[in-house]
């Protein structure tokens, strides 16, 4: 009688067999979390830019403002078939598959010499950056211990910031010494070399069974991933929680992204460099401010950050100080960090089985609404210039009014059961 084989030994922190070892999970974290950074540079950049493309295309507020959420309607729009590419190819395949586009997307908009061009670039940089974010996601969930997961994710999007400070000092320093186009040159470079490092490091198991010798376990079809979707709108509190998505960090991306850099100029005649280093600044204070109280308390903060929000974009129409227009944005970027706490809402408002799909719809509204703010707010400025209204008290007096909205419609809708 033939001894018996011994069992083949687990992977560690209970990865699926021909998982990356343990040793190789962090370079391949760190390789997907390069382009989840060159993606929050890309939606930053604006600016840096907006002074320069407005003047050289001669552009209106609203057109500019269109120009800047083109990214993010891509982005958004690509989330679910993100989601879906990643659960049918693969970390790997995906990112690989998608992120030339953003290359590609740069290279157009360097060369762009009409605003048609300009657009197109947007929408390429925004379908190639869709997967990075949900990429590293996955990628910690399937290769790293539950436990772990919070953590690990906090670290990567801490890391990922620091995409913004890139489009801080640095990029303003190199745009004024040679041009907007050169901005986006630089960030086409680093995109190069993060697509070379993940290609590199990122390796994950063909297979799709959980143990040697299981049959495959069978794929999702894209059209039954898309009707699952639809469990979510049958919950009564879906709805406040995406209107709230659709607000919270919008606001900081259309200062930071897109008002910040031509208030500063045309309200107090910074330099470009200047209004880099306010950028830099907030950026890193953005970084930081990430705390939980916990389930009990976590809504009502999430309220409360979110009208705190609201008051400070009002100070920036009753004062039109240098001081306040400085410090506030910082105050501001130390404040975004509560918007992670809405992360971990969406994660205990959902049973198990919807919750992967949940945060892709959270993510899809988090960054629709980011476009349809950045164009609402061009178009606001488009009118109060034309009413002799200084246009970015307009614009950000308007974002203050759309937190608040977006506060009252999280409190008066209906919110998910309470869990003990």
């Amino acid at each position: 009688m033939k001894p018996t084989a011994p069992p083949p030994p687990l992977p560690p922190s209970g990865a699926l067999p021909g998982a990356p070892a343990i040793h190789a999970i962090w370079p391949a974290l760190l390789a997907l979390t390069t382009a989840f950074g060159l993606s929050q540079a890309y939606r930053t950049v604006i600016a840096l830019m907006a002074v320069s493309v407005q003047g050289e295309f001669h552009l209106n507020e609203e057109a500019l403002g269109l120009f800047a959420a083109c990214y993010h309607f891509a982005f958004a729009g690509m989330q679910l078939f993100a989601g879906i590419g990643i659960d049918l190819h693969g970390v790997r395949r995906t990112v690989l598959a998608a992120f030339p586009l953003a290359i590609v997307g740069a290279v157009v908009s360097a060369l762009a010499h009409n605003y048609a061009m300009l657009v197109l670039g947007q929408v390429l940089i925004g379908v190639g950056c869709a997967p990075t974010f949900l990429v590293c996601t996955v990628f910690i969930a399937r290769h790293l211990p539950p436990l772990r997961f919070a953590a690990v994710s906090g670290l990567v999007l801490g890391l990922g910031g620091i995409g913004m400070l890139i489009t801080g000092t640095p990029l303003a320093w190199l745009i004024q010494a040679t041009s907007w186009r050169g901005g986006y040159w630089a960030l086409g470079a680093l995109s190069v070399l993060s697509w070379l490092l993940i290609y590199a490091l990122v390796h994950e198991p063909s297979a799709r069974a959980p143990h040697p010798g299981d049959a495959p376990a069978p794929r999702e079809t894209v059209g039954q991933a898309i009707k699952k979707f639809g469990a979510l709108f049958t919950l009564p509190h879906t709805l406040g929680i995406l209107l709230l998505a659709s607000v919270g960090y919008a606001s900081f991306i259309a200062l930071r992204g897109l008002w910040l850099g031509p208030m500063l100029i045309q309200r107090h005649g910074f330099s470009l460099v200047q209004s880099g280093n306010v950028a830099l600044a907030m950026s890193f204070s953005s970084l930081f401010g990430r705390f939980d109280p916990g389930p009990l308390q976590r809504r009502r903060w999430i309220v409360g950050f979110t009208l705190l929000m609201a008051a400070l974009f009002a100070i920036f129409v009753v004062t039109h100080s240098a001081v306040v227009d400085v410090l506030d944005p910082i105050v501001i970027g130390l404040l975004s960090g509560f918007m992670v706490l809405q992360y971990a809402d969406v994660r205990s408002a959902y049973p198990a089985a919807l919750t992967g799909r949940a945060m892709a719809l959270f993510t899809m509204a988090m960054f629709m609404g980011v476009a349809l703010m950045q164009w609402f707010t061009g178009f606001v400025a488009t009118l109060a210039t034309a009413q002799g209204i200084e246009p970015f008290a307009a614009v950000l007096g308007s974002i203050a009014a759309l937190l608040a909205a977006g506060a009252l419609a999280f409190v008066v809708l209906p919110g998910p059961a309470r869990q003990h």
